[in-house]
């Protein structure tokens, strides 16, 4: 039997699909169980020199009209129409799966449940994790563990850039400026920097985990902007990485949500994750710890993810394989009440300020670097955020302060 199927977009993503289907067809095939076919290819632009032209078509309607099309592929990008075009082809009774993080982070509980109702598939697996299979054992294969911390290094752009100033001590606008001639970072590198992305993918992977709506907007969250050399001087004196993590947890009846960086100890699995790997990190009652690593982003790993989440639709034809989370709302708690260490860069001199530092901070650990003069590091105990803020506030002349993932 042929399934035929649409692609929504023919960009970076969107080509990669296509390339993918094309060049392993037979074993994808084999383990679709049927011939996989690419009727349409929805995009704006024409292709004049590439092949996919004669199945290019510029009306979404083609495409939600035709009874044959069973499965669609979402690689557009953004909310709208993105959004728009995969309710129509859910309530049509079409599955669709995607590579659209914004999109799931903020209408994914709704897509589920159409695609729920109507016995068809919304399947997401290259939104979070790029190549890495993440979504799938969420669903499947930790189901019977109660999922009680997931944290990973979830942007492939961010991670090469702390590992090229890690390794070669670059400043923050020269690693960027290289990400972007390799084509890792966009020319606005905003969503990769600001951490915007890393916070959507934990929160699809945290309403996933949890089962109720993590709205993305309320993850505390802060990029790697102010991170400098200096800071991996530090961190390297400290036997420490540097790494932007997005992390979910429960504590007690709590649960708390974040992105920003923290310094990693060498015990650490996601330690030596580096340049463009990402890696994301489970804990479960169960289970205990599991961690998943592969290549976070690029075309081929990304529409890898994509043409996987197609032959599992295939194979699942009028049958709705995947758990859904509830629309009512995860309401995380305050994260300045989350308790860790802190490390700590300050003006002066440990002589000239260590009354002021214990007399605010308490008994701390400090860091000096060989020739760094004028400032120095110390690491807190444990803390709330809460009470580092007021803490750092009454003791002045703070540099900058990095939180520490290991208590």
């Amino acid at each position: 039997m042929t399934i035929n199927i649409a692609v929504l977009g023919y960009g970076t993503v969107g080509s990669g699909v296509v390339e993918v289907i094309n060049t392993n067809h037979d074993s994808i095939n084999k383990k679709a169980g049927n011939e996989i076919n690419i009727k349409y290819v929805l995009d704006l632009r024409d292709f004049p020199d590439d092949p996919v032209q004669e199945k290019i078509v510029h009306d979404f309607d083609i495409i939600l009209n035709d009874p044959q099309i069973r499965i669609i592929a979402e690689v557009m990008g953004g909310v709208e129409p993105a959004y728009t075009f995969t309710k129509k082809a859910l309530l049509a009774g079409k599955s669709v799966c995607t590579s659209n993080k914004e999109l799931v982070a903020q209408h994914g509980a709704e897509l589920l449940q159409i695609a729920k109702e109507h016995n068809v598939n919304y399947l997401f697996e290259a939104s979070c994790g790029g190549g890495i299979p993440i979504i799938r054992p969420l669903n499947s294969s930790l189901t019977a563990d109660e999922i009680d911390e997931i944290t990973g290094i979830l942007n492939g752009t961010t991670n090469y850039m702390l590992t090229k100033m890690a390794q070669e001590g670059c400043e923050y606008a020269e690693v960027l400026k290289e990400a972007q001639d390799r084509g890792y970072a966009e020319r606005h590198p905003e969503a990769d920097v600001e951490g915007y992305d890393a916070c959507r993918k934990i929160a699809i992977l945290s309403s996933l985990a949890f089962g109720r709506q993590v709205d993305f907007h309320d993850i505390y969250t802060e990029g790697i902007t102010k991170i400098t050399a200096v800071d991996f001087k530090y961190a390297k004196q400290m036997q420490r990485a540097i790494k932007l993590l997005g992390f979910s947890k429960k504590v007690g009846e709590s649960f708390y949500a974040m992105v920003a960086p923290m310094m990693v100890s060498p015990s650490d699995p996601l330690y030596s994750v580096n340049d463009v790997f990402n890696a994301i990190f489970v804990h479960g009652n169960v289970l205990g710890d599991a961690m998943f690593y592969g290549r976070g982003a690029g075309k081929l790993p990304t529409a890898s993810a994509v043409v996987a989440d197609i032959v599992d639709e295939a194979k699942h034809l009028e049958r709705n394989i995947m758990s859904f989370w509830s629309s009512k709302k995860l309401e995380l708690a305050d994260v300045g009440e989350s308790h860790r260490r802190f490390f700590v860069r300050i003006k002066g001199t440990p002589e000239e300020r260590r009354n002021d530092v214990e007399a605010v901070f308490g008994g701390v650990k400090y860091v000096q670097v060989p020739g760094l003069e004028d400032e120095f590091g110390f690491v807190t105990g444990i803390i709330t955020e809460a009470e580092y803020k007021e803490k750092a506030n009454r003791l002045g002349g703070v540099i900058s302060m990095i939180r520490m993932r290991n208590l």
